[in-house]
């Protein structure tokens, strides 16, 4: 995937730099054939090819957070003591 992305870079430099040295070119259409060509669609690119990643990450995330939820459902509140009603706070008669 790397691989792809640093050849089409290595090809939109050499268009940039095509386009600044000829006469007929000006920086301006450098820099906007740099975005077009380059970031602009190669930012799309990586986006798309990155996802089946995300997806599995987000997978990994989504099963380590279930354990951890039952792990902790399973131990208490942690204080170690046994669960059950409050105990009511004893009354002063007036």
């Amino acid at each position: 995937m790397h691989v792809v992305a640093l050849a089409w870079i290595f090809v939109v430099i050499l268009m940039v730099a095509a386009e600044a040295s000829s006469t007929q070119g000006t920086l301006l259409g450098a820099f906007v054939t740099l975005l077009l060509y380059g970031v602009l669609p190669l930012t799309i690119v990586m986006y798309l090819l990155g996802t089946p990643a995300r997806r599995r990450a987000r997978r990994l995330r989504d099963a380590a957070g279930a354990e951890a939820e039952a792990a902790s459902t399973a131990q208490g509140d942690g204080s170690g003591h046994a669960a059950g009603a409050p105990v009511a706070a004893e009354r002063k008669e007036p």
